[in-house]
């Protein structure tokens, strides 16, 4: 939670001696279309993970069951560690850095820059450094394409609430739900004789996380909230 809180500082000094401008400005005022915002791209991003998910285990010959030992408490554990991880990361990428780059880019290269660092700063912290290369590349685009997806969200509704949501609905189910994540095992167990995904699988799979997912947000995005009333 200190980085959270220390971000949130150095976002405010940022914006300020950039602009003189208020950590408001970033939209984290709750008002009823930002919450929303939020709900819509929590829930969108839910359904995606879980069908996700659950195709993943349908080919794999995977099934789940509820853990009999998951209580109240672990999962309050959960929302408290994928929350933080979302907000740490909006702060980084889609707070106050894209809203200037924005301001000075335009939303398409903006994006993009924070997109391709959102790429990048997850071979670190998944410790690919030094690793494969195909494996790397895959994480990339992976991860990249999340992340134009969470910057258009914020260039359009000009606040940090609907990636938050789009971003902590993805997290919480696949990490608190699914326990698929650093958590280990939370609300559902898998079992099974677990195999491996075909080529043809994992293609599919890649493109429904990488290209299809991203495509329906900005589209929305793009129908939602027209061109002329999407500079921050």
């Amino acid at each position: 939670m200190l980085g959270v809180i220390v971000l949130f500082f150095l976002s405010y000094a940022l914006l300020w001696f950039n602009s003189r401008e208020h950590i408001t400005d970033l939209g984290i005022r709750l008002t009823r279309q930002r919450a929303k915002e939020f709900f819509i791209g929590f829930l969108l991003m839910a359904l995606f993970c879980a069908i996700n998910l659950l195709g993943q285990a349908y080919i794999k010959g995977i099934v789940f069951t509820i853990n009999p030992e998951y209580k109240i408490y672990n999962a309050l554990q959960g929302l408290w560690w994928t929350g933080k991880s979302a907000i740490f990361e909006e702060l980084i990428f889609r707070g106050a850095l894209l809203y200037i780059l924005i301001k000075h880019m335009g939303i398409f290269k903006a994006c993009l820059i924070s997109a391709v660092a959102f790429g990048v700063y997850h071979w670190f912290s998944y410790g690919m450094i030094g690793g494969r290369l195909i494996p790397m590349i895959y994480v990339f685009l992976l991860t990249g394409a999340t992340g134009w997806m969470f910057a258009f969200a914020f260039a359009n509704t000009k606040s940090l609430f609907a990636p938050f949501g789009l971003h902590l609905g993805w997290i919480l189910t696949s990490i608190v739900v699914f326990s698929d994540g650093p958590l280990g095992t939370q609300l559902l167990i898998a079992h099974g004789a677990e195999v491996e995904l075909g080529g043809w699988a994992t293609l599919v799979f890649f493109l429904f996380q990488a290209a299809l997912i991203p495509a329906l947000v900005t589209c929305y995005l793009m129908r939602k909230y027209p061109s002329d009333k999407t500079e921050v």
